[in-house]
């Protein structure tokens, strides 16, 4: 797992303690000689404290660089046979890596005087803090000699001094250690976002000079496919040591010209890793979202949480629930030597994600996606188990182009909506067998409206209630525009669940069923058009509620807790029979017979069509719904034929695989 630098923001406080040459009587018989070894041995580590504060302080003021030999507190520090400055640099090359956190640093112990060649010698023993995370440190000791006599003491250099275990060109390096994301699983706890293998292709600045490496960038990005500008500017924007991620792979879905091509662009690394990913890439994607580097806005918006080259969740859900599923990641200090080798000194073991669970069922989302992978236009499909509202399938087609049209799609529904307004109208008095008037066009304030062009001509005239719905006759429902209250086909359609805001947890709409605005307006909202709009989702809570007796609210993450900004009048059992039982006659013998055949429980269904306008051409959405058993399906095109043709054979062929 790829690991990244900790936040610099863990700076400590320090007070220097100024170097002294004392002059007070000392315990070992040495004029002045015990006080001012002390004093030096205080003073130097509070100058290594100081120092790894200016350091810090002079890399941000340099914009990520700096140096500690201008200005050290260290300078003020007496060495033996080493100047300083040099000792400031050095000091400077060991804590550069530890990302400014700066240490505690005090004397804990000053050893007893021995003989030396220049004198005497003391051992002085450090204890350090260093506040590697919020809320644990890593402590230790260290020794330093001093050598001297008298009030003349000096300290000898070496680099165990800042850690025990230093020796040669060895530095620190504070990283983090990414936690594992957790993961996103469906019904029954079924893994469907988790860690999947990778390959990362990008550039080592380590591996390449600065010209080179905006040169290589320029050929990996022409080599997968990425805008060429916007890498080779991160690239040469990153540090010298920085390896600048062009693309990420699926294992297995590396182009072989790819795989071929990057062995010859120098500086060129690839990693191979493990990310948070659904089973493909189109799985439910715009819903779920994905996890890649964060955006400028993320880290703007959010600057103690992101910063540039962190890796979290950037859309859909892994984005919204990103602090569930992230984790907290774990600390890790380690010695490096010259040639690269690491030896870790501490470690903070990261806290892994917590899973998010939704309701989604792999089989039945992945078949809902194949029905849709050769649609052109726009396309969704939608299934809910009307028994608790579970959302099975929120599949979007690749017309969408990427965007969620299955729960946050907004079109008019057409005759579909027929459902609501023959509750409308079952409130209103009428039966299933109330006779109605069915004429080949009906005239509203001067606005003709007329049925769909293949309208069987058997089944105009007096006909039942029931037979308009089946036939979906349309002037037979805006001839009884006039018995529609202001306000009873919104009431109706919250009944069915349309039309009333929930917070779900994720994006999704309930549809309008705005007042409206004049006498023709409300006659094209009983046929689903006017300003009357809905989601695929909402749709298929609304014949899920016929099927169930009761208003259906979908849910998708069984774990949130869905608010209404409104309350319902309830469906009764008597509403959903005659519902139920006018929805059969369109599988009996109007256009959802398709369905006809379908094992027991009988299916109920709606086929709609809904004109709207394109560059001045009048287009059709499709749309169609049914529910069968303990499940109801809502299928929305773009722009097709009608309900019946274009989305009527996806929902049948995703019925007839779904049991």
């Amino acid at each position: 797992m790829l690991r990244r630098r900790l936040r610099a923001a863990l700076v400590a406080p320090v007070l220097l303690v100024p170097l002294l040459s004392a002059c007070s009587g000392d315990d070992d018989g040495s004029a002045g000689g015990a006080d001012a070894s002390r004093d030096v041995a205080e003073g130097l580590a509070s100058a290594l404290a100081g120092a790894a504060a200016y350091e810090a302080d002079a890399a941000v003021a340099e914009g990520g660089s700096g140096s500690a030999t201008d200005g050290s507190p260290l300078l003020g520090v007496r060495f033996a046979g080493t100047d300083a400055g040099t000792v400031a640099a050095r000091y400077d090359e060991i804590v550069a890596g530890m990302d400014g956190v700066v240490p505690t640093v005090e004397l804990s112990d000053l050893g007893a005087s021995t003989p030396d060649q220049a004198g005497e010698r003391r051992t002085a023993t450090l204890a350090w803090s260093w506040p590697v995370t919020d809320d644990k440190a890593w402590t230790y000791t260290s020794q330093a000699t001093l050598v001297g006599s008298g009030a003349d003491w000096a300290v000898q250099w070496q680099r165990s001094v800042v850690e025990p275990t230093l020796a040669g060109g060895d530095v620190l390096d504070l990283s983090a250690v990414a936690p594992e994301r957790g993961e996103i699983t469906g019904a029954g706890g079924a893994a469907i976002v988790t860690e999947r293998p990778v390959r990362r292709y990008g550039i080592d600045k380590t591996k390449v000079g600065a010209q080179q490496a905006a040169a290589s960038a320029r050929r990996l990005a022409a080599l997968v496919g990425i805008d060429e500008a916007p890498y080779v500017k991160q690239v040469r924007a990153a540090g010298d040591s920085a390896y600048v991620e062009a693309i990420t792979y699926r294992r297995g879905e590396v182009p072989v010209e790819v795989d071929a091509g990057a062995s010859g662009i120098k500086g060129v690394l690839v990693l191979s890793d493990r990310i948070a990913l659904a089973p493909t890439r189109e799985f439910a994607a715009p819903i779920l979202g994905r996890v890649g580097p964060v955006t400028a806005e993320m880290v703007a918006e959010d600057p103690e949480t992101y910063r540039p080259g962190d890796v979290a969740g950037v859309s859909g859900l892994q984005a919204r629930y990103d602090d569930r599923l992230r984790g907290t990641a774990g600390t890790r200090v380690e010695a490096v030597g010259e040639g690269g080798e690491r030896s870790t000194l501490f470690r903070v073991a990261p806290v892994a994600g917590r899973a998010l669970a939704t309701t989604l069922v792999p089989r039945l989302q992945t078949r809902a996606e194949q029905l849709l992978a050769d649609v052109g236009p726009a396309s969704a499909l939608v299934a809910i188990r009307p028994s608790d509202g579970a959302i099975l399938v929120a599949a979007n087609g690749p017309g969408t182009g990427g965007q969620n049209y299955a729960t946050y799609g907004q079109a008019a529904p057409g005759s579909t909506f027929k459902i609501v307004s023959g509750l409308a109208l079952l409130r209103d008095g009428l039966t299933p067998d109330s006779p109605v008037d069915c004429p080949a066009t009906v005239t509203v304030n001067g606005k003709q409206f007329e049925n769909y062009d293949d309208y069987p001509a058997g089944y105009l005239g007096r006909v039942p209630l029931r037979t308009a719905v089946a036939q979906s006759c349309n002037t037979a429902f805006i001839g009884q525009h006039d018995r529609i209250g202001q306000g009873d086909l919104a009431a109706a359609a919250g009944s069915l669940g349309l039309g009333i805001d929930h917070d779900l947890g994720f994006p999704a709409y309930f549809g309008q069923v705005p007042p409206a605005t004049s006498e023709t307006e409300g006659a094209a909202d009983l046929i689903g058009q006017g300003k009357i709009l809905a989601s695929p989702m909402v749709m298929a809570a609304v014949i899920g509620s016929v099927q169930a007796g009761r208003t259906v609210v979908p849910t998708l993450l069984p774990d949130h807790d869905a608010t209404a900004e409104a309350e319902s009048t309830p469906l009764t059992a008597g509403e959903a029979d005659q519902l139920r039982a006018m929805l059969r006659e369109v599988v009996t013998s109007g256009s959802g017979r398709g369905l006809a055949d379908l094992p027991a429980p009988p299916a109920i269904a709606k086929t709609g069509t809904a004109e709207f306008s394109v560059d001045g051409e009048t287009a059709l959405h499709a749309w169609m719904v049914a529910a069968h058993g303990d499940l109801a399906v809502a299928v929305y095109v773009d722009r097709g034929e009608s309900g019946s043709r274009t989305a009527g054979p996806i929902l049948e062929a995703f019925l007839r695989s779904a049991g």
